[in-house]
């Protein structure tokens, strides 16, 4: 297998890891310099992902339009400039528009990124492919946190988006000499109605759920978001099944594999996409570290991360993707709940062992899961499925952000109390448990699901020995 294309595609892998760690880790001093608290601060994550969100369902069309290399390569830019203006941001307003910008650039990024490498790999090749272009991505959460938290601890929080200009600048110009051509050509008319019911869907319920937990605005307008998010997810359901050629073709969730795929883990994402949130909070807020202390624990996770690249591909063909992600989900979730019990008497290699041992699972559920969405369709259908995919994940991971502020809201508002440890604990419980029901899909897989992608084959009655798999 060529490595070169999945290894430079991962630039953009890395630049978004890198970016959401960092922010995660200095929250607390990016909040006391604008004027406002961490929790409220949340707001500039979830308009990060509310901005992919939206934009994410046309970069299949784009790419087919211009060019996946062409639209792969701009996006980098776009993410670049938010950068910039994320690092002169002076105000809450101005640092979420500037997060929202960055997202314009990180929905054709990634995307088109992995649209370009399910194109050029054979489906045989698809898990190992997959894994090396996470490897680079995983570096971004092993230096994120401590360099981050190096940075807002001893010089200015400003310069932790900096880091992205060179890194973003390396990757157009080794991009533009090293991807394979893919060059546009005539598509269809874009569905300008389904982007706008999509697009209102996203923004409404992501933001929705963030206001409905943020001190800073009343309830009742997150409410109301809210509902006209899913009024408007209602009417895209209605509108995509009368065309031909929607926006987002739901017509791709009939087949099950990627419909449980996608599913799953959209469910299991909500857990996981509280857990960046949570940890840095809960050891600056709860255990009195500063924000270098804190990424140099929370940055363990990525170690299992990274060690898990080499085993996925082992591990699908020797028991299948049904009995990997329902062993990557249960035993994930236990060691997300793990985090609820920590306190600052814990030895840190306690928590270093557990966060890489959670890393390790998450990693074997994300490799496994992001390839079973490819497993049974055809190139034809891999701009939608890369589309819906990529929404999907970019919507749960902002849901489980805002849930874990509603938790951390909802325990100061009952008790009285300022957010500490007891709040800390109980989010954690309560997202684990959410992040468990992943499995109840994944227990309606056929255990012959993606064998051409895993490799893993099975027995027949009256067969000496399975065919071989190429």
């Amino acid at each position: 297998m060529n490595r070169t294309v999945p290894l430079i595609l991962a630039v953009a892998l890395f630049m978004e890891q890198m970016d959401s760690t960092v922010i995660a880790t200095s929250l607390p001093a990016i909040a006391a310099d604008i004027g406002t608290s961490p929790i409220t601060l949340k707001l500039a994550l979830t308009s990060y992902f509310v901005s992919l969100a939206i934009f994410i369902p046309v970069s299949g069309w784009m790419a087919d339009r211009f060019g996946a290399k062409r639209v792969f390569r701009i996006a980098i830019g776009v993410f670049v400039i938010g950068s910039i203006a994320c690092a002169a941001s002076g105000s809450l307003a101005e640092f979420v528009g500037a997060r929202f910008l960055q997202g314009m650039g990180g929905a054709m990024m990634t995307p088109v990124g992995r649209l370009v490498l399910v194109r050029s790999t054979p489906r045989t090749q698809l898990v190992s492919a997959l894994a090396w272009l996470t490897v680079p991505a995983l570096i971004g959460p092993l230096i994120g946190p401590p360099v981050g938290g190096f940075i807002t601890t001893f010089f200015t929080w400003h310069w932790i988006f900096l880091i992205n200009v060179p890194i973003g600048l390396l990757g157009i110009i080794v991009a533009g000499r090293v991807l394979p051509d893919m060059p546009g050509g005539a598509v269809g008319r874009i569905d300008w109605i389904g982007f706008f019911l999509a697009a209102t869907a996203a923004a409404g319920i992501v933001f929705g759920l963030s206001v409905i937990s943020m001190p800073a605005l009343p309830p009742i307008v997150g409410l109301a978001t809210l509902v006209v998010g899913i009024a408007a997810a209602a009417a895209y359901v209605r509108h995509a099944r009368r065309l031909t050629h929607p926006i987002l073709d739901l017509r791709l969730l009939d087949n099950p594999v990627p419909r449980i795929a996608i599913l799953s883990g959209s469910i299991f994402r909500i857990g996981i996409g509280a857990v960046p949130f949570l940890l840095p909070l809960m050891f600056q807020i709860g255990f009195g570290l500063n924000p270098f202390e804190s990424g140099l624990l929370t940055f363990a996770s990525a170690f299992g991360a990274i060690a898990l690249k080499f085993f996925a591909t082992t591990a699908l063909r020797f028991a299948g993707f049904r009995a990997v992600l329902i062993l990557a989900v249960l035993a994930g979730s236990v060691l997300m709940a793990i985090n609820a019990f920590f306190t600052p008497q814990t030895p840190h290699a306690v928590i270093i062992v557990v966060l890489v041992a959670a890393g390790f699972m998450r990693s074997l559920f994300f490799t496994s899961n992001n390839a079973l969405v490819f497993a049974e369709i055809d190139d034809r259908q891999a701009s939608q499925a890369t589309a819906i995919s990529s929404v999907s994940q970019q919507i749960s991971i902002a849901v489980g952000v805002s849930v874990a502020g509603m938790l951390l809201e909802a325990h100061h508002v009952i008790t009285g109390e300022p957010t500490g440890l007891a709040a800390f604990s109980t989010a954690f419980l309560v997202v684990s448990a959410l992040a468990a029901c992943a499995v109840l899909p994944i227990l309606k897989l056929s255990p012959d699901a993606g064998l051409t992608v895993s490799g893993h084959l099975r027995k027949k009655p009256g067969q000496d020995e399975p065919p071989s798999v190429v």
